[in-house]
């Protein structure tokens, strides 16, 4: 039998909420986002793997969360890459990055030599398709681990993310995971109403990234580019390597959906396509997606997302109860009805206190392991692409567990990669 409203809001704020919000305690709190443990300052040996720039600001991010964290090695398979983000890296820290020619790592391999080097920590932030790959590997390695979000992009990899997030349980390894909102103060204080029962009972939501833009990361293709080479540098482009941008993007909106209702979708229905971004050069993703989401309970929400010049831009989300409504961004939180509240108070960088955390965590002894969280978040905005793809309905059961979907080539190498066909709903097929 499926809990009650009342009753999932109840074990939200009784588990849930309080197991994510502890890490933010009292010094976040007070606007800290650096500060000495009680284990004392160690040095904190970090290795970054995947330099463009979410991996560059992923390093900085880890290096500001504490005085004694140090960069050691960095990893990615371009050395242009590497070598540009190791000199913003420096710039910016100097001496306390020690990445050396000995410990920068090139090619499809780099990530398994970064992870065998004598390390603490490991920042995961190559394009999406790699990571569960890299996870395993990191884990299995006995590293703790920051991972970027999305955590997969097809339903064999989010299994292996739960597998890697299981085993890292086992081992006494932290996972902490770049959805960085929950981490942001106008989302802690928010949502810590809503779970006291401030919008009531929840009863439906809607949530969006549309964003009044198309040409993110874009990279014009050079000559002497290989299918491979083009695609990775490219790679929000193509499926295989963003999960296109419903899963690359729209994951954040969707994630404190389910923080907020404490449950993954049952199904999901949605529709999408490609009219803005028509090119060969945009490879085989979509420019929008719809998709409404059922939750436990008969909850319903709408999703939209959108990567299209000159339209308007909405990124947030909104929570819909029996008493108010709560709407929260990365700039504002409010809650309206019968119990009405706006966020006026301090910021936190979540980007910062993320790593903070995972710091922390190492430092102490107390693993944080937020794997299972991000893949099931993952395997939402998977679902809801698949089915606006195929045009088809569909169940969380049967993407969780019967989808064979694996979008990984056959082989790692810079050489010939044809680019899958865009899909067609009613017309591409499920697997």
């Amino acid at each position: 039998m499926e809990p009650k409203r009342n009753e999932i809001k109840h074990n939200i704020s009784r588990r849930d909420f309080i197991k994510t919000s502890a890490a933010v305690g009292a010094a976040a709190l007070a606007g800290a986002t650096s500060r000495m443990y009680a284990a004392g300052p160690g040095k904190v040996r970090v290795g970054l793997v995947g330099c463009r720039s979410r991996g560059t600001g992923a390093a900085m991010n880890c290096l500001d969360s504490d005085k004694a964290v140090e960069l050691v090695a960095l990893a990615d398979v371009f050395k242009d890459k590497l070598d540009g983000s190791l000199r913003n890296i420096k710039k910016k820290f100097g001496s306390r990055v020690k990445v050396t020619p000995g410990t920068s790592f090139v090619g499809f391999d780099a990530y398994k030599k970064l992870i065998a080097f004598d390390l603490d920590i490991v920042i995961l932030a190559t394009p999406p398709g790699f990571r569960p790959l890299q996870l395993k590997a990191a884990v299995e390695g006995g590293r703790h681990v920051f991972m970027e979000k999305p955590g997969a992009v097809d339903p064999v990899g989010v299994r292996s993310v739960i597998a890697s997030s299981e085993l890292a349980e086992k081992k006494g390894l932290s996972i902490v995971v770049g959805t960085q909102q929950r981490r942001m103060y106008q989302y802690l204080e928010v949502m810590k109403r809503v779970f006291d029962g401030h919008i009531g009972e929840i009863v439906g939501g809607q949530c969006y990234w549309n964003w009044g833009s198309q040409n993110w990361h874009f990279q014009k293709r050079k000559p002497e580019w290989s299918d491979m080479e083009w695609q990775i540098r490219c790679w929000p482009y193509f499926t295989w390597l963003s999960g296109d941008h419903i899963v690359e993007q729209h994951l954040h909106n969707i994630d404190i959906i389910n923080w907020a209702i404490g449950k993954h979708p049952i199904q999901c229905i949605g529709m999408g396509g490609r009219q803005a971004r028509t090119g060969e050069h945009y490879g085989n993703i979509y420019d929008h997606f719809t998709v409404e989401f059922e939750y436990p309970g008969d909850i319903r929400v709408m999703s939209m997302c959108s990567q299209i010049a000159g339209s308007t831009s909405r990124v947030g989300e909104r929570v819909v109860g029996s008493k108010g409504w709560a709407y929260l961004n990365r700039g504002s939180g409010e809650i309206g009805g019968r119990n009405p509240y706006k966020h006026q108070g301090k910021m936190i960088s979540g980007f910062v206190k993320e790593h903070a955390d995972l710091v922390d965590s190492v430092r102490n002894g107390k693993p944080i392991n937020e794997g299972r969280q991000l893949a099931e978040s993952t395997m939402c905005v998977i679902m809801g692409r698949t089915s606006a793809y195929t045009g088809r309905a569909l169940k969380w059961d049967w993407a969780m567990n019967a989808s064979k979907l694996d979008l990984s080539p056959e082989k790692y190498e810079l050489g010939d990669l044809p680019v899958r066909p865009v899909a067609i709903p009613g017309k591409t097929q499920l697997i």
